[in-house]
C-alpha cells in the first residue's frame, strides 16, 4: 500500500531536492534562481511528499481573478500514480481560495502525458504560442495554451 501524500509550502531549504527533480524532468530546466525568485515574490509554491521525501512540486501565480500554473513536475519514477493529478487539484483549490475564477497553463505538444492529464482535469485548449519553448538542436517548440473555469470548483 502506498503512503499518502503530504502537501506543504516550498521552502528555500527544499531547493536542492526540487532542482534534482527539475533536472530529471526537463531538457531545459528552470534554474535555482528562478525557483528562489518565485518564493521571494510570493508565488504559491508547493511540494508533494511521500514518506517524508519530496516527489514533486507545483507553482502558481494569482491575480485579477485568474491563476497561472507556472511549473508542475513529478519525479519520473513516481509518475502515473496520481501525484500529478493530486498536485493539480491542490493548486486549483489554492487558486480558488485566492479568488481566481480561471486557471491557465502552457504545455509542450511533445508532453503527451501532461496533455492527457490536463484534458482529464477538464482543461480546454484555447490557443498556441509559436516557438515558445527551446528545443533540441537550437530549435523551438510551440506551447499549447489551456484554460479551465474554476469559479465553481469545490
Amino acid at each position: 500500500m502506498s503512503t499518502p501524500w503530504n502537501f506543504r509550502a516550498m521552502a528555500d531549504a527544499d531547493l536542492p531536492q526540487v532542482m534534482a527533480i527539475e533536472e530529471l524532468c526537463h531538457a531545459f530546466p528552470w534554474t535555482e534562481g528562478i525557483f528562489g525568485d518565485c518564493l521571494r515574490v510570493g508565488y504559491h509554491c508547493w511540494v508533494i511528499e511521500q514518506a517524508g521525501e519530496i516527489i514533486g512540486y507545483g507553482i502558481i501565480s494569482t491575480g485579477a481573478e485568474e491563476a497561472h500554473v507556472l511549473n508542475v513536475s513529478v519525479r519520473p519514477d513516481r509518475r502515473r500514480q496520481g501525484a500529478g493529478e493530486a498536485m493539480m487539484n491542490m493548486l486549483t483549490v489554492q487558486a480558488r481560495a485566492k479568488g481566481a475564477h480561471s486557471l491557465y497553463l502552457e504545455v509542450r505538444p511533445s508532453n503527451v502525458g501532461a496533455m492527457r492529464l490536463y484534458e482529464k482535469l477538464m482543461f480546454n485548449e484555447i490557443g498556441r504560442r509559436k516557438d515558445y519553448y527551446p528545443a533540441a538542436g537550437n530549435g523551438r517548440e510551440d506551447a499549447i495554451l489551456y484554460a479551465k473555469d474554476i469559479h465553481q470548483f469545490v
